[in-house]
């Protein structure tokens, strides 16, 4: 099973191509790794962003692909709208099955973005399976106030005439609000007292990326995303989470 993120570099490992890769490794499928830009940063600051030029881009998917059988794949931080043309157009030569992680602020609270990503992320979400913003990246894209689980789930409503999502509960006391088919159900989870967030964002969606490559139904791998996630939280330090399962 061989699966790819496309996504920045963090130079802390913590999050981006490199968090994924790791998760992928972790449970089990082979994974590759598309760079869109390269950061310097840690789990407190993102000092500063170097994006990879998008015909480069291109290429880098192309030569996965020439040599590997990959249906599922991953998005993190794809800063530009020119990235997004890019993954849309392989998504489509190649009939891949995408899940979106929105990334648009890291933890630390820098953004991630330029202004023209939102509306090309909502092109993405159309030819995608299921997409994981936060709540910032959930209002973001739906224009909608988020203010509380009833107001999620209106927003979760309208990001689903986009894409099957899930919109992660961290701000929401712990409630993740899935939307499948249009379908609502509610995860509630334990918050925990930490600081060990960053790159949670990427280490879930990644997870649901392997599970889904490794067969399972698009529920059980949220449910089994949601556990990895927790016990990587858990079992973290130096302000970043440490994948043990």
């Amino acid at each position: 099973m061989i699966v790819m993120s496309i996504a920045g570099v963090d130079s802390s490992a913590g999050a981006g191509v490199f968090a994924d890769l790791k998760t992928f490794q972790a449970l089990g499928v082979y994974g590759t790794g598309i760079v869109t830009a390269l950061t310097a940063q840690n789990p407190k600051r993102v000092f500063s962003i170097k994006p990879v030029d998008a015909d480069f881009i291109a290429q880098q998917i192309d030569a996965v692909l020439d040599s590997y059988d990959v249906e599922y794949i991953k998005t993190g931080m794809l800063y530009s709208k020119q990235t997004v043309d890019v993954v849309i157009s392989k998504i489509r030569e190649y009939n891949l099955k995408c899940i979106v992680d929105p990334v648009m602020v890291a933890t630390s609270g820098s953004e991630l973005y330029k202004a023209e990503l939102v509306e090309a992320i909502k092109k993405l979400l159309k030819v995608a399976i299921f997409t994981t913003p936060n709540v910032d990246e959930a209002i973001k894209l739906s224009g909608m106030k988020i203010t509380d689980v009833t107001t999620a789930k209106d927003a979760s409503l309208k990001l689903g005439k986009l894409c099957d999502n899930i919109i992660t509960g961290g701000h929401l006391q712990g409630n993740n609000i899935i939307n499948i088919g249009s379908k609502i159900s509610i995860s509630k989870e334990e918050l925990i007292d930490t600081n060990n967030t960053h790159g949670s964002g990427c280490n879930f969606s990644a997870a649901i990326t392997a599970y889904l490559a490794r067969g399972e139904k698009l529920e059980t791998a949220i449910e089994k995303a949601e556990k990895y996630t927790r016990t990587a939280i858990e079992n973290g330090n130096y302000g970043t989470l440490i994948p043990k399962i």
